[in-house]
């Protein structure tokens, strides 16, 4: 009669669980990547049981795609994958898709698609931004300002907007690439002059700094000098925002010819770490009492694509097209490596990176301060531009190219 009852309530407690999963959205497991750059916005896996010991065979592919031309990186959620991409030869026919894969087949479980050109500028064009998923929707930004609010399950529309024409948010020279980040009932995008919060359910702007031209990176939170904010670059400056209400809390120059910082800033305690190409380099300012205080800025450290990431006490990153470690603590060079352009890089909770050459090449080795030591290379992608980083997901890493062509690869 016990064990009866213990069966009972243990039934009653499932179906509460499940219908709790209903109300709050999609359930979130503990190795999703639901957003860029992952659940810490640092470009980190928390995953460490996964194996690189390939062999001549190379990792094994679960499934691949074509996903039309673009850079947006792939999202994780609740047994979903989702990216975008463009397609079309001709300009007034061309359109971006939204894309929603089953993780484990790479089934295709819903597109959803609109008008946008390709807009290539010295490089491929296409997509830029990534999909953020929160509970039971996902949010997607297109590089002309459509912002979307879609179902998960179905890719139905919830609310959209039109930033660019209808709300008059200027658009940079390569256009909008912010991803949306979700904080409380706000979608952040670094858009406008100092970022702009809308109402994630249903798109009103909460706040705004201005329309003048933004920055490319994704603004990243962090809770500096007792404020809640958000730290990004805009054309010119690295700046902060409070989230509440969006006040401009500091600034601090930091520029290139093309206004172009597409690397998103890397906090550590108080901190800040910034990087851009053409030229400029890397600086590193603290902050304190309301002021940003230079502590070193040189030309070792250029992202021109793609974010670098902090790993005790080092950055690892692409100095154009050159991979280096340098010292988080003064910058100084601790080794580079070339061979794989102006590549893209992750990593994972143990120290390994993952690393995409910009011919679609993975390599993965050991993020050492000593020497960058190869564990693993494979050609997984047909050889093509990638500027993407790689997504390390439920011992699953997804690898994307300028192309389209996405895969999937078993490394449990």
């Amino acid at each position: 009669m016990k064990i009866s009852k213990c069966n009972r309530w243990l039934q009653l407690l499932s179906v509460a669980v499940i219908i709790v999963g209903h109300i709050c959205g999609a359930v979130v497991r503990a190795g999703d990547w639901p957003n860029y750059r992952g659940p810490n916005y640092d470009g980190i896996s928390n995953e460490t049981n996964w194996h690189a010991n390939w062999g001549d065979a190379g990792p094994q592919v679960l499934w691949r795609a074509s996903v039309g031309i673009g850079s947006s990186s792939v999202v994780i959620a609740d047994g979903r994958a989702f990216t975008m991409g463009n397609h079309g030869e001709q300009e007034e026919q061309q359109v971006d898709t939204v894309y929603c894969f089953d993780a484990d087949t790479g089934e295709t479980l819903w597109k959803h698609t609109y008008k946008c050109p390709s807009l290539p500028k010295y490089y491929e064009g296409g997509t830029l931004s990534t999909p953020t998923v929160d509970g039971n929707v996902v949010y997607t930004f297109s590089k002309m300002g459509d912002l979307f609010c879609l179902q998960v399950d179905s890719g139905k529309v919830v609310w959209e907007k039109q930033l660019y024409r209808d709300l008059g948010f200027e658009l940079p020279t390569w256009h909008f690439s912010s991803a949306p980040l979700i904080l409380d009932d706000k979608l952040i995008l670094n858009l406008g002059s100092a970022c702009t919060a809308f109402n994630k359910k249903t798109g009103e702007v909460i706040w705004e700094n201005g329309k003048d031209i933004c920055g490319y990176c994704t603004p990243v939170p962090a809770k500096l000098d007792g404020h809640e904010c958000v730290v990004f670059c805009g054309a010119d400056s690295i700046m902060s925002v409070r989230i509440s209400d969006g006040k401009l809390l500091w600034r601090y120059p930091f520029f290139n010819k093309h206004k172009a910082t597409a690397a998103d800033m890397i906090v550590v305690g108080s901190d800040v770490f910034a990087s851009c190409g053409y030229g400029r380099g890397c600086t590193k300012i603290r902050i304190a009492d309301g002021q940003a205080t230079s502590i070193f800025d040189t030309t070792v450290m250029r992202n021109q694509h793609t974010c670098s990431v902090y790993w005790q006490g080092n950055i690892y990153g692409f100095d154009e097209q050159t991979l280096k470690c340098i010292s988080f603590k003064d910058g100084s060079e601790r080794w580079s490596e070339k061979g794989m352009g102006k590549g893209a890089i992750a990593m994972c909770a143990d120290g390994r990176m993952l690393i995409m050459s910009d011919r679609s090449e993975l390599v993965i080795a050991s993020a050492t301060s000593a020497a960058m030591e190869t564990i693993a290379r494979f050609q997984v992608l047909p050889r093509a531009m990638c500027r993407t980083t790689p997504v390390l997901s439920n011992s699953r890493i997804y690898v994307r190219n300028a192309d389209g062509d996405l895969a999937c690869l078993d490394v449990q």
